[in-house]
């Protein structure tokens, strides 16, 4: 089982989140709604994780296939429903982003791969209606 702890540390909505091993994600509101800014949304926290999740699914399985990864970046934009509370993603795209020695058709496999069988955030958003797309681009 995993334990996260999250305590409020900032003003009336700034919480920080600590992992057993002591890391440590700050989050917080807009001031629009009561928040100081301290850290991120936790909606984007989301985001954020599947991007985490893809990029170490994208990266292993590259390597095994003997690719050489020297940049990787991506770039993700969600949008969430309007005016439905709560307000879950509607849309999000990724565009991956990598830099090096790497077959463009492995690149794009590789991505496949993490978006439709391993990456276990993408598939949790996918299981709450969001329509998840993708590109990849190789040494652009």
């Amino acid at each position: 089982m995993i334990e996260i702890n999250v305590n409020r540390v900032v003003g009336d909505c700034g919480f920080e989140a600590t992992d057993a091993k002591g890391h440590t994600i700050k989050m917080d509101t807009s001031p629009e709604t009561g928040g100081v800014n301290f850290g991120v949304r936790p909606m984007q926290v989301l985001l954020m994780g599947l991007g985490g999740c893809s990029g170490i699914d994208i990266v292993m399985i590259l390597k095994k296939q003997r690719q050489t990864v020297e940049g990787f970046s991506m770039k993700i934009e969600g949008e969430r429903q309007a005016g439905k509370e709560p307000s879950l993603w509607e849309n999000v795209k990724i565009v991956f982003e990598l830099k090096g020695t790497i077959d463009e058709e492995k690149a794009y496999r590789a991505c496949e791969l993490s978006m439709n069988k391993y990456c276990s955030v993408a598939e949790t958003l996918r299981a709450g209606g969001t329509n998840l797309t993708w590109a990849v681009r190789v040494n652009q």
